[in-house]
């Protein structure tokens, strides 16, 4: 299979578009509309200059048999190459027989447009997914494909939704494509598409669908620190959203009378996919500690506000007599489970030393033991984020 582009419908960089990240799509960053040439017989999607793409990419389109289309086409209407056979849609649920031996599918979509599964004559399996759309009526238990190739930054739900019913196994390889100028290029794509577990790849790249190529390793846990407003928890999401029945852990509760609380609380869970479970808990090590879905925890400076709470850590005779050390065995409790836990953690919390100094002990101890935290954590994960001004700075990888 070629990609003879990657881009979104409009391409990369986008027409008369001054944003930043088209300013910066050029040369190998720039990417054409979509379109996929398999094994020569088979063109996805029709986009101008198609035949002047494979040429570049070492192919031609005189052996193409089928040209289909995935999505609706806005615009002019394409010219069709000499010697190509008309654009068409197939319905959906439909097979269709090329000459050349492949088994072509039309998928149903929850979004204007047509999905294929492509089957080659020996037996290896890709999908493919129209740029905003992600199948629709999944059963679970499906075959895992060689490769999706998919909207991954525009849907990460539809990645989720093959994750749970099998359609994407562990080798499977995910290629993202219709790539919009909504997300950074260059290596902010790269590590936003490796924590969903998928990969880009310049226009003209040749794959081998069912060749082995090693899938995106995804940190088992990650530490995501930041200051207040910062973006981390929105990065936290967005390194999970890909994957199904994620469990959110929500340590600061609810707060009686606190309207702005509310406020807050109600705008973190209309950002979160509605296959996601929430717990609202302070109790971490037991969630740790058993087998489940990815866990989500947000945030562990409101969790040591509670384990404070628990041992009288804010009053400087109790701090003192004993609070200390009961403070550090539940601070031991919680890395020793972080450290043996099976599941997927993507842990929040604050950067909260690099501000003004607080004008109470109690303030200074807060402080000093959020800080000692949040580097025990981060020795126990194999990623370790800052976020800045809603940019991911990568500490550890």
């Amino acid at each position: 299979m070629t990609l003879l582009g990657t881009g979104s419908p409009a391409g990369l960089p986008r027409p008369d578009c001054p944003c930043a990240m088209c300013a910066a799509a050029r040369g190998p960053r720039a990417r054409a509309a979509t379109a996929l040439l398999v094994d020569g017989a088979l063109l996805l999607d029709l986009t101008p200059g198609a035949a002047l793409a494979a040429a570049r990419a070492g192919h031609s389109l005189v052996g193409v048999k089928q040209v289909l289309l995935t999505h609706p086409h806005d615009g002019p209407a394409v010219d069709v190459p000499a010697g190509l056979p008309s654009a068409g849609r197939v319905p959906d649920g439909r097979v269709l027989t090329l000459i050349s031996g492949h088994r072509v599918r039309a998928v149903p979509m929850d979004h204007p447009g047509t999905g294929y599964e492509v089957t080659s004559p020996d037996g290896e399996r890709l999908l493919y997914l129209p740029p905003g759309g992600a199948p629709a009526g999944l059963a679970e238990g499906l075959a895992a494909y060689e490769m999706v190739v998919a909207d991954v930054v525009g849907r990460p739900d539809a990645i989720a939704l093959l994750r749970a019913s099998g359609a994407i196994g562990a080798t499977t390889d995910v290629i993202a494509v219709h790539l919009d100028h909504d997300v950074p290029g260059g290596p902010e794509l790269d590590r936003r598409l490796a924590a969903a577990g998928a990969r880009a790849v310049p226009d003209g790249t040749t794959l081998i669908v069912g060749e082995y190529h090693a899938v995106p390793d995804v940190p088992r846990r990650t530490l995501i620190t930041g200051g207040a407003r910062s973006g981390k928890s929105v990065e936290a999401e967005r390194r999970l959203t890909a994957f199904p029945d994620v469990l959110y852990v929500a340590t600061g509760g609810g707060r009686t009378g606190d309207a702005e609380w509310a406020d807050r609380v109600a705008l973190h869970r209309e950002r979160r996919p509605a296959s996601w479970r929430t717990a609202e808990s302070c109790d971490l090590v037991p969630l740790l500690t058993e087998e489940g879905p990815p866990l989500l925890i947000d945030c562990l400076s409101l969790w040591l506000t509670d384990a404070m709470d628990r041992v009288g850590a804010w009053d400087d005779d109790t701090w003192r007599s004993g609070g200390e050390r009961a403070l550090r065995e539940r601070v031991a409790e919680l890395i020793g489970a972080v450290r043996r836990s099976p599941r997927t953690v993507v842990a929040v919390t604050n950067e909260a030393g690099s501000g003004v100094v607080p004008a109470t002990a109690s303030g200074r101890r807060f402080r000093d033991e959020l800080g000692r935290l949040n580097a025990a954590c981060a020795d126990e994960c194999e990623q370790v984020l800052l976020v800045v001004a809603g940019q991911a700075l990568v500490l550890r990888n």
